[in-house]
């Protein structure tokens, strides 16, 4: 069995050690270490319920606000256009694929995930640069009708501050997904709406951000009702 190095079992807020600390702490009481990883289990959960019991008092009303706006550019013929790096782009890809293939019996609804194509990418980011991969994309695909989501831990990433200026420069409608504090997302003019997971733990921020997609993608499928049967 391959051993984790000494040096980085002994890391940053970062490292395996801070986030497990009873499966370092040197100790053979096999029920001791199940316990404190059981506590550590429920201690994550009631914090993750937390942070999701606060984006419903504080952003309730604008979740559903941005339900409404999104499921009018949708029944005007509209796009949804996802993007994020690392992490943030397989989320971006998974809310794409909701929208698109969301099984049973709701309504399939026009989706393209903007960090899915590696060829798009990686000539963008060889040729021009990384900054512009997502607003190149926009500049190409996007409509006054669509809709750009982006989302980021940080809520710092150059490329998408800049998707989103373009986004908004060509009328679509801009839904930022962030963390922490919101980062300079929080301080752009070209956000229509932004939902920050405010907390200091990636793992939460991400857990956070799955549920705000899906509470979005539910309140638009309602806001759009039954889809119509084909003559």
């Amino acid at each position: 069995m391959t051993r984790v190095p000494r040096q980085r079992q002994q890391g940053g807020p970062g490292s395996v050690e801070a986030l497990y600390p009873f499966l370092y702490s040197g100790t053979a009481d096999l029920p001791a270490v199940l316990e404190e990883a059981r506590l550590s289990t429920v201690a994550k959960a009631h914090e993750i319920l937390g942070l999701r019991r606060q984006i419903g008092s504080r952003d309730g009303a604008r979740l559903v606000s941005c339900a409404r706006a999104a499921a009018a550019r949708f029944s005007a013929g509209g796009r949804l256009l996802t993007f994020g790096n690392g992490g943030s782009a397989t989320d971006a890809q998974q809310l794409a694929t909701l929208f698109l293939y969301p099984g049973g019996t709701a309504r399939p609804l026009p989706a393209i995930g903007l960090a899915s194509d590696i060829a798009v990418l990686t000539s963008l980011s060889n040729d021009i640069g990384v900054d512009v991969v997502f607003a190149r994309q926009i500049a190409a695909f996007g409509r006054p009708t669509d809709i750009a989501v982006g989302l980021s831990t940080s809520g710092n990433s150059p490329n998408l501050l800049r998707a989103f200026d373009e986004a908004s420069r060509r009328g679509l409608l801009t839904v930022g997904i962030a963390g922490y504090n919101g980062g300079k997302m929080a301080e752009l003019d070209s956000l229509d709406y932004l939902f920050v997971a405010s907390s200091e733990s990636i793992h939460r921020i991400q857990e956070v951000q799955t549920t705000i997609y899906h509470v979005l993608w539910e309140l638009i499928i309602a806001e759009l009702g039954p889809q119509q049967a084909a003559p």
